[in-house]
């Protein structure tokens, strides 16, 4: 394990969300569950990369997933939309429940629709920036053409990129910095109303100007979707989570609240790692 040259002091990373966004909203002891994770592992093959896992997931809260690289944070976000299965040889066994239902028993198609993905690098459609919106509203039948300008103008609001390209709809996406092609990527995701949000590390490729961006954006979007994110940033998982879940080995060391986390940590390696003694 290697030392970490800067580590964090616990009461900066427990204050830092409060003093990027005020003062947290309290947080509800039993809210419902998005996901419930009862005894799950996966598997690559012979390797045995998630180990009996279980957790639940709140709803409309954003989870932050924090860990060293390798830990299984991203192979346990790509279990929650079933994206695992265009990988050979892979498997789960344990239980998912999406709300009541058995996650595994969902068509794949219905599930990605509802539980929506952004990757770590930006990734547009080659087309114009408002037919990277359309293109899911039009392939699910979800909107009539003469409602389909007002939708691709709803979800660019809501991913804060409007005022920013309204001028420029038909040009293409890759014309648009990293940070608006981000930002483009999710409103493309919430174009077909999912209920959840899964952002894998969505700013480890920005500069911090677009990172804050995306940061608000993910802040005012939890009050209508779940979020469950990755970021190896610590303060990033301070300042935007209501509640952190922290990977290693494969394994979940530890799952509460993030104020209670960051300030309180149970396992003496969720205070080691997110103090910076490694990782």
């Amino acid at each position: 394990m290697s030392t970490s040259a800067t580590p964090f002091d616990l009461k900066k990373l427990h204050h830092a969300r409060s003093a990027r966004f005020g003062d947290p909203e309290p947080v509800d002891p039993t809210p419902a569950a998005q996901f419930t994770v009862e005894e799950m592992n996966f598997f690559y093959g012979d390797f045995h990369a998630l180990h009996d896992l279980n957790m639940r997931l709140p709803e409309k809260r954003v989870t932050g997933l924090i860990g060293p690289s390798g830990c299984g944070k991203s192979t346990f976000l790509r279990t929650l939309n079933r994206m695992y299965e265009t990988v050979p040889k892979t498997r789960v066994t344990g239980n998912i429940r999406f709300g009541q239902s058995n996650l595994l028993e969902f068509s794949p198609t219905l599930l990605r629709r509802r539980v929506g993905m952004v990757f770590q690098k930006p990734s547009p459609f080659p087309k114009s920036i408002f037919d990277n919106i359309a293109y899911g509203l039009r392939v699910n039948n979800l909107c009539k053409n003469r409602d389909l300008k007002n939708k691709v103008e709803e979800c660019l609001r809501r991913a804060a990129l409007w005022d920013e390209v309204k001028d420029k709809l038909q040009e293409s996406a890759f014309s648009l910095s990293g940070g608006q092609q981000q930002r483009l990527c999710i409103a493309r995701a919430l174009a077909v109303e999912p209920d959840v949000l899964l952002l894998d590390e969505p700013c480890s490729a920005l500069d911090p100007i677009a990172t804050a961006k995306i940061e608000d954006l993910i802040f005012d979007l939890r009050r209508s979707c779940t979020i469950i994110i990755v970021t190896h940033n610590m303060l990033q998982a301070a300042r935007i989570s209501d509640y952190v879940g922290f990977f290693l080995q494969g394994k979940l060391i530890e799952f509460d609240a993030a104020r209670k986390m960051f300030q309180f940590p149970s396992n003496k390696l969720t205070e080691d790692y997110i103090t910076g003694r490694f990782g």
